[in-house]
């Protein structure tokens, strides 16, 4: 049996390793800040084809799933900080393609969408098996609110600058700007990350596991799963489509990075908050009521969507995003973390979790193509938003037994 490394924590507190491995998180947001805010944008402004990007993230998603699977035996075998790293450098090689491309990048939507999902894939599951390495149940809430105010930052600054650079220049010349700025910033988390410290192997890896773990009867995995899955079909529909529906109502990709900015900064405060004060006894209630109001944010949408109503979506959820997802995802690695055979198999489970969360954006990827074809009037795009948004309440429901238990008291 593998026993756990070392941990960050004593009383919650961080160690070097746990700041390090939040500056490279830090670093490769910022990159995808500066430019991913945009991207949809750019393809729909070169092609004004809803399809187009919808396919364009499908194929992330499918492709992100898949590397996760095949990428956790890399990881597993001890390279983590090399497929960390080939995460950040395809993540460069992608914007690098775009900024080259330029609109004719269209023409290549296909491969563009594969080789983000490989970057992404690459990049999440090294890092969410370091993330359990170097925290445990005592400083994860902590970690979770320090990586959110970290996003926060960056979806305040970064977005903000680029909207203010392409809004300002002429032609592409803004977005040429950003592409650069995010191929530097990707390049120096690259760097950072040799610092990381590499664990030993952690023994065979389980191909198998993501069934497995269905086979087993009544073990907490069938809801926890479950959840990821409901939770990953909102954050693939909203993610593509609340930026590109404030860039649609105002035609400025100023008033987009306005829009980052103001929710950003709510929510910078909302994760440094909840990151220092809720505690884990507090995650049920805590969680039910972010669900509950950031699902109910989406029913003014129905009155009209204006600038208005999108930058009081994106403060609503800035606030109360964090007391949903802080728990949510704390309470999944505890699992992980519940015993010395699960934690043994701490690369499988993150597979595991990340294959949840992709069925999910895959699932509501679909949903959304499927919507756009039937219809694109207001009142269908908004019924498919409030559906869809509703997810976090669902997940809640599915999440709510292990949110009461601590990690030593839960069961396989």
């Amino acid at each position: 049996m593998i026993k756990r490394q070392p941990t960050a924590s004593s009383g919650g507190r961080l160690d070097g390793q746990t700041r390090l491995l939040l500056a490279v998180n830090g670093l490769f947001i910022t990159a995808g800040a500066f430019s991913g805010t945009f991207l949809g944008v750019y393809i729909w402004k070169a092609s004004k084809n809803f399809s187009l990007l919808g396919w364009f993230t499908l194929l992330s998603y499918l492709c992100m799933a898949l590397t996760f699977w095949t990428a956790g035996s890399a990881v597993k075998r001890g390279r983590k900080r090399l497929v960390l790293q080939l995460g950040i450098f395809a993540s460069a090689v992608f914007y690098a393609l775009v900024l080259a491309l330029g609109h004719r990048c269209i023409a290549y939507i296909v491969p563009l969408g594969v080789l983000q999902g490989f970057a992404n894939g690459l990049f999440w599951v090294s890092f969410n098996v370091l993330y359990f390495e170097v925290t445990d149940a005592a400083n994860r809430d902590r970690f979770n609110g320090l990586a959110g105010v970290i996003g926060a930052l960056a979806g305040m600054l970064a977005p903000w600058s680029s909207g203010f650079l392409i809004s300002r220049m002429a032609a592409e010349t803004g977005y040429r700007i950003i592409f650069i700025v995010s191929l530097t910033v990707f390049v120096l988390g690259a760097v950072v990350s040799f610092w990381l410290r590499n664990r030993p192997p952690g023994g065979p890896y389980d191909w198998r596991h993501p069934i497995r773990i269905w086979q087993v009867p009544r073990t907490p995995w069938h809801s926890v799963l479950t959840a990821l899955a409901v939770q990953g079909v909102r954050e693939s529909v909203f993610g593509l489509m609340i930026g590109l529906l404030v860039y649609i109502q105002t035609g400025s990709e100023l008033k987009l990075g306005n829009f980052t900015l103001l929710s950003s900064a709510v929510s910078f405060m909302s994760f440094y908050a909840v990151g220092r004060w809720l505690k884990p006894a507090w995650r049920v209630k805590g969680m039910l009521v972010g669900a509950i109001v950031i699902t109910a944010i989406v029913l003014p949408f129905f009155f009209g969507i204006r600038y208005g109503t999108m930058l009081a979506f994106g403060v609503g959820i800035g606030l109360f995003f964090p007391l949903y997802g802080i728990p949510m995802t704390s309470a999944v690695f505890d699992l992980i973390g519940r015993n010395e055979d699960s934690a043994s198999r701490r690369e499988e489970y993150v597979v595991v979790r990340e294959l949840a969360l992709s069925a999910g954006r895959v699932f509501g990827m679909i949903v959304f193509l499927i919507t756009i074809q039937i219809s694109r009037s207001p009142a269908v795009l908004n019924v498919m938003l409030l559906v869809v948004g509703s997810a976090p309440i669902f997940s809640w429901l599915l999440m709510r037994s292990n949110l009461r238990l601590s990690p030593r008291r839960r069961s396989a």
